[in-house]
């Protein structure tokens, strides 16, 4: 199971190379539980970062416009991003969310094949009216994706698993694989949380909160030693 953890500056970026994530994922807070950050920051980062580590960008939680969405990816792209994920926000099903990421997927392609593409979907979507969360596997399938994940939409304190038990995980994942592709988990997981993500089947987990001073994904800062403990436990299992 890889590390991803999410810093919104440089700072924090070398904080989270310093701990020893496997993937650098840059995104900004203030914009939402996948916030896009800033096309020069996410240039900074992935030229801190060490070549062999790969740089994540988020393109935000986003509305169903195909055409808004596939220009934000070129973006990335041009950023130097290996992974992108797209947040399936203002997707209200199936239809709509395989529309965008179809799209986004041939922009990515077209520039560079080797860039992965990440459909997400939210566990807790019916708070946002997002498409349910058991269909995203389905999305990137049939998109060209390359890995599905799942994250929480609002951030108030609640978990992935405040909205789905460890069968509706375990099932997430094992569709994910069906297809054969890759899973990623999100949603405000917890230190104590891992052991149980790995034994569900999670290939990517992403963090931000548990990696702060103060366990605060808004008020804190990532810090290289919460990190490192992080790395240490999934290495562990």
């Amino acid at each position: 199971m890889l590390l991803l953890i999410s810093p919104i500056n440089t700072e924090e970026a070398q904080e989270a190379i310093k701990g020893g994530a496997d993937i650098i994922d840059v995104k900004n807070p203030k914009e939402g539980s996948l916030g896009a950050n800033f096309p020069w920051v996410i240039r900074s980062i992935r030229e801190l970062t060490p070549k062999d580590m790969l740089v994540s960008a988020t393109l935000g939680d986003v509305p169903y416009k195909p055409g808004t969405v596939s220009l934000a990816a070129a973006g990335a792209v041009v950023s130097g991003a290996d992974y992108i994920k797209v947040g399936l926000y203002g997707t209200s099903n199936y239809s709509q969310a395989r529309e965008v990421m179809e799209n986004v997927v041939k922009t990515v392609k077209d520039f560079n094949d080797e860039i992965l593409v990440v459909a997400s979907g939210y566990a807790d979507a019916h708070r946002v009216g997002a498409v349910d969360p058991m269909e995203i596997p389905r999305v990137a399938a049939d998109s060209g994706a390359d890995l599905a994940m799942l994250d929480t939409a609002v951030k108030d304190g609640k978990t992935l698993f405040d909205f789905m038990d460890e069968a509706a995980i375990s099932k997430f994942n094992f569709e994910t694989h069906k297809y054969g592709l890759k899973n990623a988990l999100a949603g405000s997981i917890k230190e104590d949380q891992l052991n149980t993500l790995y034994d569900l089947g999670c290939d990517v987990v992403g963090i931000r909160g548990a990696a702060c001073t103060g366990g605060d994904r808004n008020k804190g800062s990532i810090h290289h030693s919460a990190v490192k403990k992080l790395k240490e436990l999934i290495d562990d299992f």
